[in-house]
């Protein structure tokens, strides 16, 4: 494996660009090539079966290209698929979860050795809160806390059509889903899905100021730096590191809204 070998990214479709921009921030001497399945998006209404051959059809583009490690940036396909890609294939593959394990974490206090119970809404795509993986993750935390499940599809949409600025829209939507909470006493939300990290903005605004606003981002670049470095794959210190970006839609509005999405 070679160090100065590109890292594949991929996703249902652009809220993988935001995994992306952590590793950029992380990891700037790393070559990354993002995939973004935008013409197949979204995959969290999908089946299963149909997210894992799309899956495996991406990985192969990556092996082709000669990438040193992926990243499955969608929750909903490592849901689905990563334990069958990693049966397939010898290149290390991070997944990506809901990070609830962060947000249950918060009811551990050093100075108190009692748990206190933490109170969280999982937004996440239906297929994410539906599969197994998911149920196994929860069954670790839901004996001393209170987890509520979300499903938000319409939030891949919106950035999908690349109305993101939309703030009525934006708004009007996540009341759609949050107001039968009384936010007030939740503790943390936490955004099970990539495209839902660039709505952190939008959340800070709904939610009480109490309530944490939780991604798995970071904690997934940096378990990807740990993997790297584990094998001697980190690229040398002070190499051009860089991003290219393709994606399954050719379109103009797409290819620009990656851009976008990258800088933004």
């Amino acid at each position: 494996m070679s160090s100065s070998a590109p890292i594949g990214v991929f996703d249902s479709g652009l809220g993988g660009i935001s995994v992306v921009r952590q590793i950029v921030k992380d990891m700037p001497d790393e070559q990354v090539l993002y995939f973004g399945d935008s013409a197949n998006a979204p995959y969290g209404t999908k089946t299963p079966e149909q997210v894992r051959a799309l899956s495996f059809a991406i990985m192969e583009r990556f092996v082709v290209q000669g990438v040193k490690a992926v990243v499955i940036a969608c929750n909903t396909a490592t849901s689905a698929a990563v334990n069958d890609l990693r049966e397939q294939y010898d290149i290390p593959i991070i997944g990506m979860e809901p990070a609830l394990k962060v947000a249950c974490d918060r009811g551990d206090v050093p100075s108190d050795p009692h748990h206190i119970p933490q109170r969280v809404i999982v937004a996440a795509t239906p297929l994410t809160l539906r599969e197994r993986k998911f149920a196994k993750l929860m069954e670790r935390f839901d004996s001393d806390n209170e987890i509520f499940k979300e499903p938000c599809p319409d939030l891949v949409e919106i950035v999908e059509s690349g109305q993101l600025d939309n703030h009525q829209l934006v708004m009007d939507t996540l009341h759609h889903y949050f107001d039968r909470y009384d936010l007030n006493r939740i503790d943390s939300v936490v955004l099970g899905c990539t495209h839902f990290v660039f709505y952190r903005d939008y959340f800070r605004e709904l939610l009480p100021d109490r309530a944490a606003i939780i991604d798995g981002n970071e904690g997934t670049v940096r378990h990807l730096r740990v993997v790297l470095e584990s094998l001697g794959a980190l690229a040398p210190e002070g190499a051009a590191g860089g991003v290219k970006l393709a994606n399954s839609d050719p379109s103009e509005r797409i290819a620009a809204l990656s851009h976008s999405l990258l800088t933004r």
